[in-house]
C-alpha cells in the first residue's frame, strides 16, 4: 500500500458488499468522513456496518467509500487514501493547484521524493497529531492522504506500510 501511496498510484481494492456511490465533492476533515473516525478499530467499524468484510487486494474497504482506502495499524485506522472525488474542509483535491495548497495551509513541511524515483514530492499540513499529505508533481496535487501526521510522514519517508 504504501509503495502505491508514494509512487501516485491507488491500491487495487476490489469493492465488497452493498456499495453507495460517494457524491462528487464530499468534505473530509481530520476527524475523518462522517461515518469513519482516525482511531476506530477495525472491530468498531464492522460493527456499525462501515467496514466491508470482504477482504482483497491490501485489506479491507470501507462501505460506501469504495474508493477511499483505509490503512490499519494494530487494529486501529491511521490513514486513509482518498479517492478523486474527496475534498478537504478548505476546498483542496486532486487536481488543485499546488500553489492554492500552499495558501489554505501556510504552514507546510514540503517533503521531497528522493532523486531516481518515479516518487511525488509532498506537502505535510499538520493540525496537532493529524494532517494532510499531498502529493503533487511540481504544479498540481495527484493524491491526498490524511491521517495520523507520524503514520502519513513516516509512509513519505520509508514508502513502505502495512501490505
Amino acid at each position: 500500500m504504501a509503495a502505491a501511496v508514494v509512487s501516485g498510484s491507488p491500491p487495487n481494492v476490489p469493492a465488497s458488499g452493498p456499495q453507495r456511490t460517494v457524491p462528487a465533492g464530499e468534505v473530509l476533515d481530520l476527524d475523518g468522513l462522517p461515518d469513519v473516525e482516525f482511531g476506530d478499530t477495525e472491530d468498531e467499524l464492522a460493527r456499525r456496518g462501515v467496514l466491508g468484510t470482504d477482504v482483497g487486494g491490501c485489506g479491507r474497504t470501507l462501505t460506501g467509500h469504495s474508493t477511499t482506502s483505509p490503512v490499519f495499524i494494530d487494529d486501529r485506522l491511521v490513514l486513509l487514501w482518498l479517492d478523486d472525488s474527496t475534498r478537504t474542509t478548505e476546498g483542496i483535491g486532486v487536481g488543485s493547484p499546488v500553489q492554492q495548497v500552499r495558501t489554505r495551509y501556510p504552514e507546510l513541511t514540503p517533503l521531497r521524493a528522493p532523486q531516481g524515483t518515479y516518487r511525488l514530492d509532498g506537502l505535510l499540513a499538520r493540525d496537532g497529531e493529524l494532517a494532510y499529505l499531498f502529493l503533487h508533481d511540481g504544479r498540481t496535487v495527484r493524491k491526498i492522504i490524511a491521517g495520523y501526521a507520524d503514520w502519513a510522514r513516516r509512509l513519505f519517508a520509508e514508502g513502505d506500510g502495512p501490505c
